[in-house]
């Protein structure tokens, strides 16, 4: 995901000379390239990211369109007061990215844990919030970036993640994407967990239970049509995101699920509201707080079960 989002940046800056990168002192070896062949459209900042934040703000409002990089929660929390003030409230056209979201950056420990960046990112006034659940939805964010701007959030993982689109794709800002269909239930993703959901559909199979499986690479805007949609077509719907359980996908779709007349439940998989002492990498990070695929798909037969006995009692 990491390497797709600097090919697709270095051709995009290639073609336009208002595009402009600034990186908090991270990325040297992925952004090699990107300095050798576009020296005047390449700064850094330094470990600085109020900085950057605000010199990517004064950069945009002369004209050009600048993306700003750095890892974990450090590009959003430490900045935040920046990208509020700076970069939204002028409308400056300032792409935020941010590699390693989630649990990526496990072995580092709770400092370098982005798990509450979707929920805050999310509400800030005219900020648009991606986060990709591989290289093909990637490059379908960075089409639309590069050609419609920011405000806008990018939240990326840290590299190596599965392919699950095997061809490129097309998508307008705000647009889910359907990867299954045809099932009893939905379940709904967003990020780098998308393989997870995708491999907890095949459990859920072996369970009985088929599920439909759709990707949110955009959460702001959200894919309005797609939720009213499954609220009046599934009993069931199932969110699965590696953030706080507070704000990100799952209280998105709890939000517009609330002012809309359906009978559908809804299960929120994600990180509990707690910051976690565990040290990892990601992989044993998502099993210790049930976000593998054997974990999720363990949570929606639970709560399945638990809901059939509520309606049962309504009865």
């Amino acid at each position: 995901m990491r390497s797709r989002f600097f090919d697709d940046l270095l051709g995009a800056a290639e073609a336009d000379p208002n595009i402009v990168f600034v990186t908090g002192d991270i990325g040297f070896g992925v952004v090699d390239e990107l300095q050798r062949k576009c020296p005047g459209q390449f700064v850094n900042a330094g470990v600085a990211e109020q900085n950057m934040t605000g010199l990517a703000a004064g950069i945009a409002l002369a004209g050009a369109r600048v993306f700003t990089y750095s890892i974990a929660n450090f590009p959003t929390l430490r900045c935040l007061e920046q990208i509020r003030n700076d970069v939204a409230y002028h409308h400056a056209d300032v792409i935020v990215v941010a590699v390693g979201g989630g649990l990526s950056y496990g072995a580092l420990g709770m400092s370098h844990h982005a798990t509450e960046d979707l929920a805050i990112m999310r509400a800030i006034p005219g900020l648009a919030v991606a986060a990709p659940g591989d290289a093909a939805e990637t490059s379908a964010v960075m089409a639309d970036l590069v050609a419609n701007g920011g405000p806008a959030y990018l939240r990326l993982g840290k590299a190596g993640e599965p392919i699950v689109h095997r061809a490129p794709i097309q998508l307008c800002r705000g647009e889910s994407i359907a990867l299954r269909t045809g099932g009893d239930i939905v379940l709904f993703s967003t990020g780098a967990i998308l393989e997870s959901a995708l491999r907890a559909a095949d459990l859920l199979a072996q369970a009985g239970v088929r599920a439909d499986v759709r990707s949110f690479p955009w959460l702001d805007p959200l894919d309005l049509v797609a939720i009213n949609d499954a609220a009046h077509r599934y009993p069931t719907i199932v969110t699965v995101e590696e953030h706080s359980v507070i704000g990100g996908l799952g209280s998105a779709v709890a939000e517009i699920l609330a002012e809309m007349p359906h009978s559908a439940s809804l299960i929120r998989v994600a990180l509990p509201p707690r910051f976690s002492s565990l040290v990892g990498d990601q992989e044993y990070l998502r099993g210790a707080h049930g976000l593998d695929p054997a974990s999720i798909t363990h949570r929606v037969l639970e709560q399945m079960e638990v809901n059939r006995g509520l309606a049962s009692q309504v009865r």
